[in-house]
């Protein structure tokens, strides 16, 4: 499944497309997670104007051609900008190919794109699975977005943040006092899920999938079945630390590119090469040399070290 690396690296691959107009739409299946929107062709004479990032949505954001831009055909009343939200799915991808490529067995939309000096290019959402989806921002954003916990590269999501969030508390002092009143006022309990779980909730924070939970809580020593209040605020620390330095590495190479995905530029990522314990199970730990164990978390497998992630 593509993964925030793959989706980050996804928009920064559609750069070349910005500020090119589309010329011509086709949808050939419509019917992913939720059925494609059926007036997308109203995009004709729009222009790409951004590409953002909102967990692992992209949010592709055009604005139309003004007839001083040379397209007699716009209207003034539908001179509004645009946005599509894509999500993709499993499986899917975005991927950009020269004009005139034709449409593959999974190719389920093809927007052709025209730049300067007139050439043309192809932006296909390629998802065998058909998990993903293309949606109209205004009908789906406020639905599949506003529930949905900080970026992990953000300055929203620290140590405090975590630890306030699972301890219950919302206190800015932390010493053992404190915290021990504030949870004798609180209605709720501490979470005592596994971290590993915790930090994999959209709710609590977005994109720490399974392959970079598993790695940031191996390089911080932390087993991923202990329970989330059980954590220090210094392991809490080390665990934000890591989960910050692993997407931002994977960033910037790519992704981890399992399987088939490729982003619009038909590149793949290589944070996989570089993976520690994630899909290692049964091999040698690179720090200990103890083998590499995995258990079943939510279904999810979890590989970890037992001497370097014991658990309490």
């Amino acid at each position: 499944m593509p993964e925030l690396p793959e989706v980050e690296t996804t928009k920064t691959s559609l750069t070349p497309l910005l500020g090119q107009q589309i010329i011509d739409i086709k949808v050939y299946q419509p019917k992913l997670r939720w059925v494609m929107p059926d007036d997308l062709d109203s995009l004709i004479d729009y222009t790409l104007d951004s590409v953002e990032r909102r967990a692992k949505y992209l949010v592709l954001n055009f604005l139309p051609l003004s007839p001083n831009d040379g397209s007699a055909a716009v209207q003034t009343d539908t001179l509004v900008p645009r946005q599509l939200l894509v999500h993709l799915g499993m499986s899917g991808s975005l991927q950009q190919h020269s004009y005139g490529t034709e449409k593959r067995k999974h190719d389920h939309l093809i927007i052709v794109f025209k730049g300067a000096n007139n050439t043309k290019s192809q932006l296909h959402y390629y998802d065998p699975r058909r998990f993903g989806s293309v949606l109209w921002h205004k009908d789906y954003g406020a639905k599949l977005l506003d529930h949905l916990g900080p970026e992990p590269l953000s300055n929203e999501f620290t140590a405090d943040y975590l630890y306030q969030l699972i301890q219950r508390t919302d206190l800015l002092d932390f010493n053992a006092d404190t915290i021990a009143i504030s949870k004798a006022k609180s209605k709720k309990q501490p979470i005592a899920r596994a971290i590993k779980s915790v930090i994999m909730e959209q709710q609590v924070v977005v994109g720490v999938g399974n392959i970079y939970a598993t790695e940031s809580l191996y390089l911080s020593g932390i087993h991923p079945a202990t329970p989330a209040h059980q954590l220090s605020r210094a392991q809490m620390i080390v665990l934000v630390d890591h989960i910050k330095v692993i997407l931002q590495k994977a960033i910037a190479l790519g992704g981890s590119t399992l399987r088939d995905f490729t982003v619009a530029d038909g590149q793949t990522g290589y944070f996989q090469q570089t993976l520690n314990v994630y899909g290692r199970q049964g091999e040698a730990c690179p720090h200990c040399d103890t083998v590499l164990e995995n258990i079943k978390l939510n279904g999810r497998a979890s590989v970890f070290c037992p001497k370097c992630q014991p658990i309490a």
